[in-house]
């Protein structure tokens, strides 16, 4: 029975969600699986991804073969590397130890880099938000400046009139 590790489509029209699953080839796409591997949710920035490394990296020893974006997904997570430092292990190449702190490593840098797409999205953001912010200010001290002289010329017309009032009354 061949095995794939794909994307099964949840979620309303519009907005997908994905779960992650291996599943015999022959299945339907959202039809039965084998075991539910993790999430995946592309509507948020960066994208949310739940994974069992572990029970990827099983199914990917034991002949699964994923589809391209659930290969590029593994590949994201780590489960594709785990797989590598566990072949070298078998191999002798490597030792339990050396290639789990290979990984930790590994993990660690990626989730600076994630954090810090977050921490530039967040930036980018909020700069937008202080021009819009400034762009609103200088609208608004426009509008007020507009509407000033139009005030002036009204009292100065009424000062105006007053005088003329007073002085023929003078008269």
């Amino acid at each position: 029975m061949p095995v794939k590790i794909r994307l099964q489509r949840h979620g309303k029209k519009g907005k997908p969600y994905y779960w992650i699953v291996a599943a015999d080839t022959r299945a339907k796409r959202d039809g039965k699986y084998l075991e539910k591997l993790g999430a995946y949710n592309p509507n948020t920035n960066p994208a949310t991804i739940d994974l069992d490394v572990d029970g990827a990296v099983k199914w990917l020893e034991n002949g699964a073969q994923p589809t391209d974006t659930a290969r590029a997904i593994l590949s994201y997570k780590g489960a594709l590397l785990k797989k590598h430092l566990s072949g070298g292990v078998r191999k002798g190449a490597l030792t339990e130890e050396q290639a789990e702190a290979k990984f930790n490593a590994w993990l660690e840098e990626k989730a600076a880099k994630i954090q810090a797409k977050a921490d530039g999205l967040t930036k980018a953001e909020a700069d937008a938000k202080a021009k819009a912010l400034e762009a609103e200010k200088a609208v608004n001290e426009a509008r007020i400046a507009a509407a000033a002289p139009v005030v002036e010329e009204e009292v100065a017309e009424d000062v105006t009139a007053e005088e003329t009032t007073a002085s023929n009354e003078e008269e």
